[in-house]
């Protein structure tokens, strides 16, 4: 199960880059194979979005709090599941009422 989450937690993290590519007009396929390049290579990596290339966070002055992204992304199915059951609550309620005393 854990290597499960780490793979949709991967997939999550990669859209960001996959985004960021695509609005500043490059091609989003060959940004995330550079990246992951960088990555597996043991860099720590980033996007320039001027130039489109891998770069070091650090060395661009680009600090981020990785924990509190990871937190989101873990609360979001409990978040989801909530409003979920919020709406059922509600849609039992609503039948009660239709159907009297």
């Amino acid at each position: 199960m854990l290597d499960l989450e780490h793979m949709l937690l991967r997939e999550a993290l990669l859209g960001i880059p996959k985004i960021l590519a695509e609005n500043s007009g490059y091609d989003a396929q060959d940004t995330l194979v550079s990246l992951q390049e960088e990555q597996e290579a043991g860099s720590v990596v980033g996007l320039d979005i001027s130039t489109g290339d891998p770069v070091d966070p650090r060395v661009a002055g680009i600090y981020d709090n990785v924990l509190v992204k990871r937190q989101i992304l873990q609360s979001a199915p409990v978040i989801a599941c909530q409003l979920l059951l919020v709406d059922e609550v509600i849609r039992a309620g609503i039948n009660m009422r239709k159907q009297g005393p």
